[in-house]
């Protein structure tokens, strides 16, 4: 009994590291966001033809606050990953410590490119549709807050989102999911998805469908990447089968 308390009082403290080391980056990030926030602000309104207008003085500090998270949330990604990997990687056999850590690069790889797909494909056309809309009838103008809470809604799911495929990759290399799970909650998951897109998005039939597709595609090569990974990992059994049976 007393051996499973220490077991689980070492365990807590391993998780207690490794939460701190993920914290510590978040907060170094930040501050290097912080210390920049200005060069990505003018990257971020580069193309807009008006200026963007502050109600208020705490609007300023909301939009310091908010680029600088986006910065400090994209480069703890891979650190989380890996935080979390020596976290679990006692319980895990050889191979499966090698699989997992190959895929700690396809996280933040895919979160950069989920977040880039949200700002240069949809952000650009649903931003275009929505002021179009406005048309002769109305002057367009934006404030910071809501500008950039428009481009988090566009990017930030997204990014998050994109890891879909490599973590249903490594619960299939596992064994936690496979396939045919995937296929058979399909119709659940498309509900689902559809509810997502239509929460991040302005109240707009466009605007939810542009959104819809990418998210429905993604759940698609989710599960063609997981029968894949699924033959591999039933082939290596049975060859490891064959192998035993052999000796």
């Amino acid at each position: 009994m007393e051996d499973k308390e220490l077991n689980v009082v070492d365990h807590l403290d391993e998780l207690r590291k490794r939460i701190i080391i993920s914290a510590v980056a978040f907060v170094a990030f930040f501050i290097a966001g912080f210390y920049y926030v200005e060069d990505i602000y003018h990257w971020f309104v580069r193309d807009l033809d008006v200026k963007l207008i502050v109600l208020g003085p705490s609007d300023i500090v909301w939009v310091y606050f908010t680029l600088a998270s986006l910065i400090a949330i994209a480069g703890t990604i891979p650190i989380l990953a890996i935080q979390i990997w020596l976290f679990v990687k006692p319980a895990l056999k050889p191979i499966e410590r090698r699989i997992s850590l190959s895929y700690i690069p396809a996280l933040f790889i895919l979160f950069i490119l989920g977040m880039a797909f949200g700002y240069f494909v949809i952000f650009p056309n649903v931003m275009k549709f929505l002021v179009n809309l406005g048309g002769d009838m109305l002057v367009t103008n934006f404030t910071a807050e809501k500008y950039f809470r428009f481009i988090l809604n566009m990017t930030l799911p997204f990014g998050v989102l994109f890891e879909l495929p490599p973590v249903v990759m490594f619960l299939t290399s596992l064994g936690i999911l496979n396939p045919y799970v995937l296929t058979k909650i399909r119709k659940y998951a498309y509900f689902i998805l559809i509810i997502i897109a239509v929460i991040i998005t302005p109240p707009d039939p466009v605007s939810d469908f542009l959104v819809s597709i990418p998210l429905l595609l993604l759940y698609e090569i989710s599960v063609n990447l997981s029968k894949f990974v699924y033959k591999k990992r039933m082939k290596k059994l049975a060859d490891d089968e064959t192998e035993i049976a052999a000796e």
